[in-house]
């Protein structure tokens, strides 16, 4: 008998579809807890990181095994590719929060200090609330419409909020749960993507130097990324083509070379088989992925935050 697989979804109850660069989801906690009668089954997502904001009522969260009690108000930080599930107390009001992957480790890399705030499932009590909600109302309002100044508001408003995250967090007296084995395999994995992409080694290069087997990296690239290691090597690698195409005056030769192509025509045509489009093409047009992506609903007379979706960008 086969055993059961754990569900991979988008955002809960949605198939698996690829995640914008820079995607941000703001959405009432009952949009999805109260159909299901406040049973969320356990479930995980590949490139997508969770702030839940609990306001009133709690439950239980069950992580990677583990299981830890919820009070509001509290904060609980979910990382992407953890397997969660939770048993919330009827009635329970709040809001979620997912960041994609991409764009959090862009945060990361410009605020180090961020690192460990996704490395594991962790539970924040929340004295005052005022901050945290005021700002979660505002960032609802800046992913609603498109005004002069969005994206560079929306990244603010959301820098904020991990900021004050942070250091809630740091304060003390939360939970946390231990990430598990393939977990931190993939996480050390990212890291070392980071220091090498340019050198484009190969996936047997980075097992080697991880002390691990090709098969063992592939097998927790696909449970906690919902990816094979190669993918996440090119995603890097296409990720800063686009940097350097979008916000640079280098030619495309030259990113190849910066890149680490030898053959810029190589790159170009490796470029558009991956974007659908050539990077001349990408560099005028800019990344369309980046604008409003998804519809919004109005607010909630119950909730602390409507259902609002976006891939924000600089081109919003």
């Amino acid at each position: 008998m086969q055993t059961p697989a754990i569900p991979n979804f988008f955002l809960y109850g949605e198939a698996p579809r690829t995640v914008d660069d820079r995607f941000l989801h703001l959405e009432a906690l009952e949009d999805r807890s109260r159909p299901s009668g406040w049973t969320i089954r356990a479930h995980a997502h590949a490139n997508l990181n969770h702030v839940f904001h609990f306001t009133r009522g709690g439950g239980v969260v069950r992580a990677e095994g583990q299981s830890i009690r919820l009070q509001a108000p509290c904060l609980l930080l979910m990382p992407a590719g953890v397997v969660h599930g939770f048993d919330f107390e009827p009635e329970t009001v709040g809001s979620v929060l997912t960041v994609s992957d991409a764009a959090l480790r862009e945060l990361v890399r410009r605020e180090p200090e961020f690192r460990p705030l996704f490395a594991a499932p962790a539970v924040i009590p929340v004295a005052d609330q005022g901050f945290i909600l005021a700002s979660l109302g505002r960032l609802s309002r800046e992913l609603a419409w498109l005004a002069p100044g969005r994206a560079a508001a929306v990244e603010a408003l959301l820098v904020g909020i991990l900021v004050e995250v942070l250091r809630l967090a740091q304060a003390g007296g939360g939970e946390t749960a231990a990430p598990g084995p393939q977990a931190l395999l993939v996480a050390r994995f990212r890291e070392r993507i980071e220091q090498h992409y340019r050198a484009h080694d190969e996936v047997e290069d980075y097992a080697r130097a991880l002390a691990v087997s090709p098969k063992q990296l592939w097998a927790a690239c696909r449970r906690v990324a919902g990816a094979p290691p190669a993918r996440l090597i090119q995603d890097r690698l296409l990720l800063e083509a686009k940097r350097l195409l979008l916000y640079t005056n280098v030619s495309v030769a030259e990113a190849a070379y910066a890149l680490g192509f030898n053959d810029p025509a190589y790159f170009s045509r490796l470029f558009a088989k991956q974007t659908g489009r050539s990077p001349r093409d990408f560099r005028r047009g800019g990344d369309r992925r980046d604008q409003v992506s998804a519809s919004t609903t109005p607010p909630s007379t119950r909730s602390a935050a409507p259902l609002v979706a976006a891939a924000w960008g600089e081109t919003a």
